[in-house]
């Protein structure tokens, strides 16, 4: 049995009440966001100050280092205001808890300033070639969410020596994250989406950048800062996906409420909320929605607390990936229930269902929670060992 939920720190309480006092501004501003197709500065000024980008960055770097069943309950929040703006805070946050691998020096150098915002991509799709006092990086990675006002980009990469990769055992070879100055990438304007479009997810490029050695290093690695936080390196990558995919489903409740409270179905000549269909649809969406999220804090929790004695178990790793796909998964389906329920309203770009549908569709398309992690979490409930370190 796992140990109950930690109640909200001081920071987090003062963050939720921000991201709450934001969300009326943020959803009214949604149709702006997915236009412009990233956050307008002001709004992630307001994300910075609140300290949404510092959530996982190290105590020793200025930084909040909540626990992540906290840090899940505001990304949620921010999502439920609107999906893109859940979402860059989301790969801010995670791609910040990077800094617990740099060495101090860097790590100190990089993240101490309250300012910066990381994002990137974990997925080694770039090339590191290695050199006398580091690596030159070539590579060019899609996803590339919040790049437009991020300071620092992760990009994952193969290792190669000699132009052929470096193998860490037979069939596997040497992979390593690194830390990229956004002055010196290329930002394709590629996001043409049909969800999260305000997430300015388009792709990023290097060419033969050199990195110095302090600014790479491997998730397969201890932790230069070992504490509870960054014992589950992969689940926490991972864990904001649930937390936006969640966060969408409720605002689609919500929608799907205040919509059926109004609307008068004129051949039947009553409230839509009369309509049995519809009432059963809300309940099938509320319990989807509240049990998905319980298993999914229940493994966070059960995870960390895990980290705190020592080794996350492959057991509980592998629970938490399955809470997280199945949190995602089962928050499109609430969001489509919903969809279904509203009729020929929610096709139009006034309502937010739309936008929900399309939001939760193309998270679920996201590789850390597509329908392969189920196969590979029911094997190692099999009693398998997983071909690959993936979890």
């Amino acid at each position: 049995m796992t140990s109950a939920l930690p109640h909200p720190t001081a920071s987090t309480q003062s963050m939720l009440s921000t991201v709450e006092a934001l969300a009326p501004d943020l959803s009214a501003r949604s149709d702006e966001i997915e236009a412009a197709r990233r956050l307008p500065q002001d709004l992630v000024d307001t994300l910075t100050r609140a300290g949404v980008f510092r959530m996982m960055v190290p105590r020793e770097y200025g930084g909040l280092e909540l626990p992540p069943t906290q840090s899940f309950q505001v990304i949620e929040a921010l999502a439920r205001a609107d999906g893109a703006a859940g979402w860059c805070a989301m790969i801010g946050s995670a791609t910040a808890m990077v800094a617990a691998w740099l060495p101090e020096s860097a790590g100190r150098a990089i993240f101490s300033t309250p300012e910066v915002i990381t994002g990137g991509v974990a997925a080694p799709l770039g090339r590191a070639e290695r050199v006398e006092g580091g690596h030159r990086v070539t590579g060019r990675w899609p996803w590339a969410s919040g790049g437009h006002h991020s300071h620092w980009m992760v990009g994952g990469a193969v290792v190669t020596e000699g132009g052929k990769p470096r193998m860490v055992r037979e069939g596997v070879p040497e992979t390593r994250l690194f830390l990229l100055p956004r002055e010196h990438l290329v930002l394709h304007d590629t996001w043409f989406s049909s969800g999260l479009c305000g997430t300015g997810s388009g792709d990023m490029e290097v060419k033969d950048l050199f990195v110095p050695d302090d600014h790479g290093f491997s998730l397969f690695a201890r932790p230069v800062l070992a504490r509870p936080l960054y014992g589950f390196p992969f689940g926490l990558l991972s864990l904001g996906i649930p937390a936006v995919a969640l966060g969408i489903a409720r605002r689609a409740i919500d929608a799907l409420t205040a919509l059926a409270r109004q609307k008068t179905v004129v051949v039947e000549r009553r409230l839509l909320a009369a309509r049995p269909a519809v009432q059963e649809a809300v309940a099938d969406a509320e319990a989807q929605v509240r049990s998905a999220r319980a298993f999914t804090l229940e493994a966070i929790q059960a995870a960390y607390d895990e980290a705190s004695r020592g080794p996350v178990s492959l057991r509980a790793r592998a629970e938490l990936r399955l809470s997280l796909t199945h949190a995602t998964r089962g928050a499109a389906r609430a969001v489509d229930r919903m969809y279904e329920a509203a009729g020929g309203t929610a096709v139009f770009r006034e309502s937010p269902l739309q936008r929900c549908f399309r939001d939760a569709h193309t998270i679920t398309q996201h590789a850390m929670v597509a329908q392969p992690t189920l196969e590979l979490t029911g094997g190692v409930l099999l009693g398998l060992e997983p071909a690959l370190p993936t979890l």
